[in-house]
């Protein structure tokens, strides 16, 4: 299989492990070194939950949807493959909270919920005056006391009070991770507010001083593909050296054989590799890796299913339409839907001139057996949630539901601890092995390219430090 040449195997074809794929390939042609590189995707196909469908004009993304722009990794790769000119910001607008069946505009200034701008979070009809009073204590109030982890409810509602929280931090941080905010660890999600409130004490001030000033033309913080975020998993496999991706096939077993390492394929076939990065979820490697107990903690990693469901309409069928480009649910609300995009406003290449797109999100912990329905009964619901604030005559002229079952790792209390607990038995029994992906560094597109990348390095520091023939070489 080498042919006297090292040999990396990438497990996950995930954005993740293409990125991965993609650099170190990139960096073997450009140093000449004497390595290969092999991915295996237990699938048909890459890209993991990017997924795009184009139907009749329109532009619908089945998972992730967007990129922040101010996480440069994502489109520095989209520049490397070709698709600069492909790049867009979302269209700024309004975004809402929905509390207690009525939509509120997020009060201007708010960084994650957290007021930055005293005028707007005073005046917003959000919250109670005993709410407002209530968070007015973070002026007072010391640093968080802590050793070791606590969870993000745990610490706003110390600083903010309960209403606040539920009303507004929560359908903004929650949604992101699809989580419940008294469980997610503050560590492992924001460790920055709990930095910043230790520097200033106030976290209303501190974020404050450390908010980049707004620009005058201010473009959307966000960024995505006119072609689909897909076209970045399409053109980077382009890229990847003829023969090195292998489909369709799971790796069942991994198992350290000297200084190398065994990896027993669904085809029944083994192969042998020097390095290995498992770009898959956590929830396959205790299996995969049965004989080494340690990865037993992911067991017990919850992950949540969720929903995606693209509406698509004629402009006209919206009799009752709203300012703004989106709004989340509060928990203090009988919907199913946790969030819904505009996604024709906040992305106008999405849909067609004359026409309307509507994405919604289902699905939250405790609250998944929506995920099971049948598309007809999922639409229902949904449709049923929207003409309760706004008004949309008939049914969608067609959709597209993508169901994503113990797709989102929860990062819980406690979840850096372990995980480095975890990279330490590693880094002692499995050296040259290393874990990337959603499940452990972060669950967006630039956190798991940024861990791809991270991965490579971590590989070829591994293999120039500990295989003489590499060095040599070198």
């Amino acid at each position: 299989m080498s042919d006297g040449k090292r040999t990396v195997v990438i497990i996950g074809g995930g954005i993740t492990g293409v990125t991965a794929a993609y650099y170190l390939q990139k960096t073997i042609k450009e140093q000449q070194l004497p390595l290969e590189c092999k991915l295996i995707e237990a699938t048909h196909r890459l890209g993991g939950k990017v997924q795009t469908v184009i139907r009749d004009g329109f532009v619908i993304e089945r998972g992730p949807d967007s990129f922040l722009a101010r996480k440069t990794s994502a489109s520095r790769l989209a520049h490397e493959v070709g698709l600069e000119d492909e790049i867009v910001h979302n269209a700024t607008g309004k975004s809402y909270i929905l509390v207690n069946g009525k939509l509120y505009p997020i009060p201007g200034g708010a960084v994650m919920g957290i007021p930055t701008k005293i005028g707007p979070f005073i005046t917003t009809g959000l919250l109670s005056p005993l709410g407002k009073l209530r968070a007015a204590l973070d002026f007072v109030l010391p640093p968080t006391k802590v050793e070791g982890d606590l969870s993000l409810g745990q610490f706003f509602r110390r600083r903010f009070g309960d209403e606040v929280v539920d009303n507004l931090i929560e359908p903004l941080l929650s949604g992101i991770y699809a989580g419940d905010i008294d469980q997610m660890s503050l560590m492992a999600t924001f460790p920055q507010f709990f930095q910043v409130e230790q520097k200033h004490g106030s976290l209303v001030l501190g974020t404050k001083r450390t908010t980049p000033k707004t620009q005058k033309e201010r473009k959307g913080a966000f960024q995505t593909l006119k072609t689909g975020l897909q076209s970045l998993v399409d053109e980077v496999e382009k890229r990847l050296e003829p023969g090195s991706v292998i489909k369709g096939v799971r790796v069942e077993q991994v198992k350290r054989d000297g200084a190398k390492y065994r990896l027993r394929l669904s085809t029944g076939e083994e192969w042998k590799a020097d390095s290995v990065i498992v770009a898959t979820s956590h929830s396959t490697v205790p299996a995969m890796f049965g004989d080494y107990p340690f990865f037993a903690p992911f067991r017990s990693v919850p992950a949540t299913s969720v929903a995606t469901v693209a509406l698509a309409f004629p402009e006209s069928a919206i009799e009752q339409d709203i300012d703004g480009t989106g709004f989340i649910v509060s928990r203090r609300n009988d919907y199913t839907i946790t969030a819904c995009t505009w996604t024709h406003k906040k992305w106008p290449h999405t849909a067609p001139p004359g026409k309307a797109l509507l994405r919604c999100y289902v699905g939250r912990p405790g609250d998944e057996e929506i995920v099971e329905q049948s598309d007809d009964e999922i639409v229902r619901v949904v449709m049923d949630d929207l003409n309760k604030i706004m008004r949309i005559n008939g049914r969608p002229e067609f959709f597209v539901i993508s169901r994503w079952k113990r797709a989102m790792p929860q990062y819980t209390v406690g979840h850096k601890e372990r995980l480095a607990k975890i990279k330490d038995k590693m880094a002692a029994e499995l050296p040259g092995v290393f874990l990337a992906g959603c499940s452990y560094e972060g669950l967006g597109l630039p956190d798991c390219i940024d861990q791809g990348e991270n991965a490579v390095r971590a590989v070829l520091d591994y293999l120039q430090r500990n295989t003489k023939q590499f060095a040599e070489v070198n």
